[in-house]
C-alpha cells in the first residue's frame, strides 16, 4: 500500500524504543517492537503508525525505512537522514542503535504512542531472536514462508491488509477484532489508499 512515509514518526517510535530499553536498543528488536506497534494500531485504528513499507524476511516482518534510519543508510533522502541523526545514532556494528534526543512526542496522536507503549508493554521481555522467531507465526508474515524457504527471494513485499488476519489461539493479536471490524479496517485502508492515490 503506498502510503506517505512517516519519517519523524519512525524516527522517534525508534527513539522512543531506545528510551524505554534504557538509551540503547538492538535494531531488529526494536524494528520487531515497531511492527507489533503498526500492527495493533491498524487493528484498532485504521491506519499504521508510521506507514512503512514492510517485507517479510528470514528474521520476521521489516519496516524498510525504520531499518535504513536505524542504520542511517544512504539511501534515504538527506532530509529524512539528517532528521534521524538529530535523535538516533548506529552502533558501528549496526547491530544496535541509541537515544541521542529526548524523544518528540509532538510528532505522535494520542493513539500512537498507546500503540507503542502497548508494543512495549507486551513484548518488551522478549530479546531479538525471541520475537523475530515469534513473529513467524503471524499470518502476514507466514503466507510468505515458503517463497523465502525456497531460496528465490530474501524478501518478499507485506501488504498491510493481511495485518487483519488473526494468529493462531494463544498468540497476541495485537487487538481482537470483531468480523464487523475486519471489515471495517479493510474499507479504511482502501480509503487511506484512495486518498494518497489522489494527493500524489
Amino acid at each position: 500500500m503506498p502510503l506517505s512515509f512517516s519519517y519523524r514518526k519512525v524516527t522517534q517510535a525508534l527513539n522512543f524504543f531506545a528510551r524505554q530499553d534504557g538509551g540503547t536498543i538492538n535494531k531488529m528488536r526494536s524494528l520487531k517492537l515497531l511492527f507489533f506497534a503498526d500492527r495493533y494500531h491498524l487493528r484498532k485504528y485504521g491506519r499504521p503508525i508510521t506507514n512503512d513499507e514492510y517485507f517479510a524476511m528470514d528474521y520476521g516482518p521489516v519496516p524498510s525505512g525504520a531499518k535504513d534510519l536505524a542504520e542511517s543508510s544512504v539511501f534515504r533522502p538527506n532530509v529524512e537522514k539528517e532528521y534521524a541523526e538529530r535523535f538516533i545514532a548506529p552502533s558501528e556494528d549496526l547491530l544496535s542503535f541509541r537515544s541521542v534526543a529526548c524523544v518528540d512526542d509532538l510528532v505522535f496522536s494520542k493513539t500512537d504512542l498507546e500503540a507503542l507503549h502497548f508494543a512495549w508493554d507486551a513484548f518488551r521481555r522478549f530479546n531479538a531472536f525471541d520475537l523475530a522467531e515469534l513473529t513467524h507465526v503471524y499470518p502476514e508474515w507466514k503466507k510468505h514462508e515458503a517463497a523465502l524457504k525456497s531460496g528465490v527471494n530474501s524478501r518478499v513485499k507485506m501488504h498491510y491488509l493481511d495485518f487483519l488476519d488473526d494468529p493462531p489461539s494463544g498468540i497476541n493479536p495485537c487487538h481482537t477484532l470483531t468480523s464487523d471490524e475486519r471489515e471495517v479496517r479493510a474499507d479504511e485502508l482502501g480509503e487511506l489508499n484512495a486518498l494518497h492515490a489522489l494527493w500524489n
